[in-house]
C-alpha cells in the first residue's frame, strides 16, 4: 500500500502531509507576493504623476480647495485641474458609500482592456487613487464601475437613483437609500477624519478642515454621496493620445 511505501522526495512527502503541504504553499505565495509588490512602493514609475504632474494639482496642500469666508464659499479649484483630497463634503459621502457597502457591487478601476475602455473610459491611473484610504480598485462587476461616473448623469438622476432604482433602470438588483434623505453627515466626526487622512500624508489644509462645517451646514447624506460620485473621474483631464502607464 501506498502509506507504507517510503517517499521518494519532497514533492512525495508534502503530499503525503497536508499540513506540511499548507505551509510550504503559504511560504512560496508569501515571498512571491512581497517580490511582486514592494517594489511597486519604491518605483518611481508606479505614480504617473513622476512624468505628467499635471496629473495632480499644483496648488494641492497649499491652497483651500473650497475656502470660507464669513459665509461665502470659494472654490480654487475646477474639474480638470488635478487629483486632490475630497471636499468635507465628498469625504463625507465617501465614508456613507463604504458604511452601505457600495464597493461590494461597484468597483472604481477600470482596466487597461478594451472593452472596459470602450464602456467606462480610459483606463484608471494608480495617481488618480494616490488620497484614497482605502483605495477603491477591484474588478466585480455586480454594478458598473463608478470611477468615471461623475457628470455622466445629473445630481437629481442620481437622487432618484438612489431612492428607487428600479424606477429608472428596471432590471437593477441595487436596493434602495431612502433614508439618506433623511439624515446628515457629521461635521465634528468629519473634520477629526480629515485630521487623521492628514497624518498619513493626505494634503489638507488647515483651511480645508475648517472649512468642513461650513460645507456640510444644511446639508443631507444624500447630498454627500450624490457630491461624491459626481467628482469620481473628473479631477483629472486625461490625454488620450499619451501613454501614461509603460
Amino acid at each position: 500500500m501506498a502509506e507504507n511505501t517510503p517517499p521518494k522526495g519532497l514533492q512525495d512527502r508534502l503530499e503525503r502531509n497536508i499540513w506540511a503541504l499548507l505551509i510550504v504553499v503559504a511560504l512560496v505565495l508569501s515571498v512571491g507576493g512581497l517580490v511582486e509588490i514592494v517594489p511597486l512602493f519604491y518605483l518611481k514609475n508606479t505614480m504617473e504623476y513622476n512624468r505628467y504632474p499635471e496629473i495632480v494639482w499644483s496648488k494641492v496642500g497649499q491652497e483651500a480647495i473650497i475656502a470660507a469666508d464669513a459665509g461665502v464659499l470659494k472654490a480654487n479649484w475646477k474639474p480638470g485641474d488635478g487629483m486632490r483630497p475630497y471636499t468635507a463634503l465628498e469625504l463625507a459621502g465617501r465614508d456613507i458609500y463604504q458604511r452601505e457597502g457600495c464597493y461590494t457591487c461597484h468597483s472604481q478601476m477600470i482596466r487597461p482592456f478594451r472593452d472596459e475602455k470602450e464602456r467606462y473610459g480610459h483606463y484608471s491611473l494608480a495617481s488618480e487613487s494616490m488620497f484614497d484610504h482605502p483605495f477603491q480598485w477591484g474588478s466585480k462587476r455586480t454594478g458598473p464601475d463608478l470611477a468615471r461616473v461623475g457628470g455622466k448623469y445629473s445630481d437629481d438622476w442620481q437622487r432618484s437613483h438612489l431612492r428607487r432604482p428600479q424606477a429608472l433602470v428596471p432590471e437593477s438588483v441595487m436596493p434602495a437609500y431612502p433614508w439618506l434623505d433623511k439624515a446628515s453627515p457629521d461635521a465634528v466626526n468629519i473634520q477629526t477624519h480629515m485630521g487623521g487622512l492628514r497624518t498619513i500624508g493626505v494634503p489638507y489644509t488647515d483651511a480645508d478642515i475648517a472649512a468642513a462645517p461650513a460645507l456640510l451646514q444644511g446639508k443631507t447624506e444624500m447630498d454627500a454621496v450624490v457630491a461624491y460620485l459626481q467628482v469620481l473621474g473628473t479631477m483629472v483631464k486625461l490625454d488620450e493620445g499619451k501613454v501614461y502607464r509603460d
